[in-house]
């Protein structure tokens, strides 16, 4: 166990500017210029000092953000970005020996274990909403997806209005599957929702024919068309039902830690070294199979890169 010692941890903005839940583009760029802070004013530094150990959680599946390759090693786009913020926390804590603790998350599990305390860092597909915000705390925007539907083209499904009465299916525990359900409310569109364990068992749904559309975000769609026997058999809508923002998964009021994750992405954007990630998991061949979604970087993830936030509302981001 690392000696106990006065440290000291570069953060973002003073932390009583940072108590509010959800920051301001202006309040996340003075990251950068960093005041200090002492360590125990964060209970996961602290912890992380004590232990000298810091855990990520991760996806198994859910290419390119946070899936395994073919030696079983979580890899990813979320990986990268988290792997930044552990080298910051080992340089900046002077913890050589730092531990990195891997622990596989599902959409039904990633948060709990981020509120309870069992995962530092949720390196997934995790969707920033205001109602997660009142068990878990984000980082800044990381990627913003829109949820859509993926169909077999021969069942010519292109909108909402094509699923009344019919069977569709999303994932468990995700925004799409929870918007799904209130718009069949409000719209009656009589569809019967079934809920896959995961992304993967969704899909398969609509291979088997027990379902005729699957609802997710679209670059999440976008992979598992990819890596689908045939792959010209099933079209993605072009009717975006949600916009996603995606951001690191942090426990809940330590805004120092989240001050110092915030500052490493926000150096990352500065920088143009997230131009350079971002190429790698989306726009060039990645592991196992060396898919290559050739998916150009949105328009949305521009702005939240030259202005970055952790702002829940989806409006911010169209």
């Amino acid at each position: 166990m690392p000696a106990c010692r006065s440290i000291v941890v570069d953060i973002a903005v003073a932390v009583a500017a940072a108590a509010a839940t959800a920051v301001s583009s202006a309040s996340v760029l003075a990251a950068a210029s960093a005041v200090e802070a002492p360590l125990a004013d964060s209970p996961v530094l602290r912890k992380i000092r004590d232990t000298g150990l810091v855990t990520v959680g991760h996806r198994l599946t859910s290419i390119p953000f946070s899936y395994l390759d073919s030696r079983l090693r979580p890899v990813g786009y979320s990986m990268d970005l988290c792997q930044r913020v552990v080298d910051a926390i080992r340089t900046r804590m002077d913890l050589r020996d730092l531990e990195v603790k891997m622990v596989a998350v599902t959409s039904a599990t990633r948060m709990p274990l981020v509120a309870n305390g069992s995962v530092d860092l949720e390196c997934g597909v995790t969707t920033n909403t205001v109602e997660r915000q009142k068990s878990q705390a984000f980082s800044v925007t990381t990627f913003v997806a829109a949820s859509r539907l993926l169909s077999k083209k021969e069942s010519e499904i292109r909108t909402l209005e094509d699923l009344r009465g019919k069977v569709v299916a999303s994932t468990i525990a995700t925004t799409s599957i929870r918007y799904l359900n209130s718009v069949n409310e409000s719209r009656r569109l009589d569809m019967r929702i079934v809920a896959g364990q995961d992304d993967t068992d969704a899909f398969q749904m609509v291979l088997n024919d027990r379902a005729v559309a699957f609802a997710m975000d679209d670059v999440l769609l976008r992979s598992l068309q990819a890596t689908a026997s045939n792959p010209g058999d099933y079209a993605i809508s072009d009717e975006a039902l949600s916009v996603e923002p995606y951001g690191i998964g942090l426990p809940k009021d330590d805004p120092v830690f989240k001050q110092l994750v915030d500052g490493v992405l926000v150096d990352l954007y500065r920088s143009g070294e997230i131009q350079v990630i971002y190429r790698k998991w989306f726009q060039l061949p990645i592991p196992p199979k060396g898919i290559n979604l050739q998916l150009p970087m949105s328009d949305a993830l521009k702005r939240a890169i030259a202005h970055p936030t952790d702002d829940p509302d989806p409006t911010r981001y169209r």
